[in-house]
């Protein structure tokens, strides 16, 4: 049951305060899962209910399959490993990469 002090739609630091976490953390899941969530104008909006609905609905399992699935892409020390150079030397020397820095300041 929600009374007044709880509303039924939340910004995004309701949000984050209701599931527990910080903006930040809130913000990464927010850009790399399902989070029932619409942006109106500039800001996001969240059902206090859709959300609690979301954390309940999810499985540790699902969590921990996906993981799996980005562990082939880290090496044992967990960072990510570098990407392997094409071999066949077609394109791969296209355009050489841009200083941003030098080109802001010039």
């Amino acid at each position: 049951m929600s009374g007044s002090r709880d509303p039924e739609i939340l910004n995004i630091e309701e949000a984050a305060r209701l599931l527990g976490v910080s903006v930040k953390t809130f913000n990464k899941v927010l850009h790399s899962q399902e989070l029932p969530a619409r942006k109106i104008g500039r800001e996001w909006k969240f059902s206090r209910q859709a959300l609690i609905d979301w954390v309940g609905s999810g499985r540790s399992g699902d969590f921990y399959r996906e993981a799996s699935r980005h562990q082939s892409d880290e090496g044992e020390d967990g960072v990510l490993k570098p990407q392997q150079r094409r071999e066949s030397g077609a394109g791969d020397a296209a355009q050489p990469a841009r200083d941003t820095e030098s080109a802001d300041r010039g």
